[in-house]
């Protein structure tokens, strides 16, 4: 099949030169969609499933980083995940995650030579996908399992490994715990302890803050949020969710590899993703 793209860059100039230099140096590739920031990153490369995307580290609403999480989040199963190269300008520490992680990237102002590199390797991780499906595929035919559902890609779980990798950026200067939430409704202001917080949720510009009683809304955003919380009590399972840890009874995986939790005092269950999903093994 032919090769497709997606590109986000929010810098226009950046973008058609990219998009530009991808054509003459990869002819054979087909540019599916150009976008400017995260969100619509995840959007269209969900929606159009290309094989690489090229993901600028800093874009307006989410981060290139971010919007791979998403992907990888809510990525279909049994789908080949896109090849991702991360594209930064000079951030030392992205460079140096890169260069440990077999994850691809690209410095700004993008130098041909160094992108025909990566079109290489690009290129020759693609014809190893489409030797492992076409392995796969006589394989499944020989046995005749041709009717089970498709499993995952086998690169998915070492890109996952690679995301969370990256995504362990260098530790935010200390900042005080919380110890009370304090979430406002009109004239009244709610003092909520963390300790009787089961969990954090995203929701637009908000954060559900959730009891075995009740629900609050704070205008904060879970980054701001997390620097404050104690990572060993409460564990982040979703790009949008933050569950203390000792509310969880039971966590269940599903062929997907997301995992379903069941809270105590909590009737809902709540989804973690195939990222978090290595939080959850038995003992």
């Amino acid at each position: 099949m032919k090769p497709t793209a997606l590109i986000a860059e929010d810098e226009p100039l950046l973008a058609a030169a990219l998009q530009a230099d991808l054509s003459r140096l990869w002819p054979e590739l087909a540019i599916v969609a150009s976008v400017a920031d995260g969100l619509s990153a995840a959007e269209q490369a969900l929606a159009l499933q290309p094989s690489v995307c090229f993901l600028d580290i800093r874009m307006p609403g989410q981060t290139g980083l971010e919007a791979a999480q998403a992907l990888a989040e809510d990525w279909p199963a049994g789908t080949p995940f896109p090849l991702l190269v991360f594209v930064t300008a000079y951030d030392q520490y992205a460079v140096d995650a890169f260069e440990a992680q077999a994850v691809d990237y690209l410095v700004k102002p993008v130098e041909s030579a160094r992108l025909a590199a990566c079109i290489k390797r690009l290129q020759a991780r693609l014809a190893d996908r489409a030797a492992e499906r076409s392995a796969d595929t006589a394989t499944d035919r020989a046995s005749d399992r041709a009717t089970e559902s498709p499993r995952p890609a086998a690169t998915l779980d070492a890109t996952l490994d690679q995301l969370r990798a990256l995504l362990a950026a260098p530790p935010a200067p200390a900042r005080p715990r919380l110890e009370v939430i304090q979430a406002g409704v009109a004239n009244t202001v709610h003092m909520v302890p963390v300790t009787e917080v089961l969990y954090f949720e995203a929701a637009d510009k908000y954060v559900r803050v959730v009891t075995a009683e009740r629900e609050h809304l704070i205008r904060l955003s879970l980054r701001e949020l997390l620097p404050q919380l104690d990572e060993q009590v409460f564990w982040q399972v979703h790009r949008g969710l933050v569950v203390r840890a000792t509310a969880i009874t039971t966590a269940v995986r599903d062929e997907s590899g997301k995992v379903f939790l069941s809270l105590r005092g909590r009737s809902e269950r709540l989804t973690a993703s195939r990222l978090y999903a290595h939080l959850f093994k038995g003992m």
